[in-house]
């Protein structure tokens, strides 16, 4: 119990850390957002756990393949919010159109043979 109180303390002060340094600093928040700190911290976290690197090998190649279609988000979101659309209503427009594109590249991948 202690240990997933710590993953989970670990995990919420890297985010909420973030989210303050960019009420500062718009650029910083952004290098710090864009390192995959989520994505690393589940490699530890699963390595810690199983230590097995054939999960955290296979995490991290389905990772890879699915960085592609998240950045509709961060194309998606600007876009709709510039357009003076309401702030949710463009953030739930913009996770719909990224489910969207996880589904089409899962898709793709899968006539390709490549299971994630």
């Amino acid at each position: 119990m202690t240990y997933y109180l710590i993953k989970i303390a670990v995990t919420t002060i890297l985010v909420v850390l973030i989210s303050e340094i960019a009420k500062r600093s718009s650029l910083v928040g952004a290098i710090l957002a864009s390192i995959p700190v989520v994505s690393v911290l589940a490699m530890i976290w699963l390595y810690i756990d199983t230590n097995n690197v054939a999960k955290v090998s296979a995490l991290a190649s389905s990772v890879f393949w699915l960085v592609i279609p998240s950045l509709a988000l961060f194309v998606t979101l600007p876009v709709l919010l510039k357009q003076g659309m309401n702030f949710y209503l463009s953030m739930g427009i913009s996770i719909l159109v990224t489910i969207v594109c996880y589904w089409l590249m899962v898709t793709f991948l899968d006539q390709f043979g490549v299971k994630l």
